[in-house]
């Protein structure tokens, strides 16, 4: 699902970090390792990854620094608060659509037996 204020790609890129990230605030990753984690629906190439790694940053979800290690570009992250917290922020988020549409069966069910009922005693 995707996240309130981000876009689909950027939930994309943000769940494909964090999941390569394992939990450290402090590490390297290079593009291509991100491209090989991400759906491969997204058609993801590297202008586009750079642009949301970008993005993401601006967001606060982390610093990044580019880089380079063995002639290959490298993102250097570190994790902030907004991003060590993404996976406990999205749950909150899918348990509160959850509720929500729960809540809005419940009431036209509810509906549905009122209306029923007024057809019956009307009749």
């Amino acid at each position: 699902m995707v996240n309130d204020r981000l876009s689909r790609r950027e939930n994309e890129v943000m769940n494909a970090i964090f999941e390569l990230s394992s939990g450290k605030e402090r590490f390297l990753l290079a593009p291509c390792e991100l491209n090989a984690v991400l759906p491969s629906k997204g058609k993801y190439d590297d202008a586009v990854i750079d642009r949301c790694v970008r993005s993401l940053a601006l967001d606060g979800y982390f610093e990044v620094v580019e880089s380079e290690r063995k002639g290959e570009p490298v993102y250097v992250i570190h994790m902030r608060e907004a991003g060590l917290n993404y996976r406990r922020q999205d749950y909150q988020r899918r348990r509160s659509l959850m509720f929500r549409l729960l809540l809005a069966a419940l009431g036209a069910l509810a509906s549905f037996i009122v209306g029923a009922l007024l057809r019956i005693i009307f009749k």
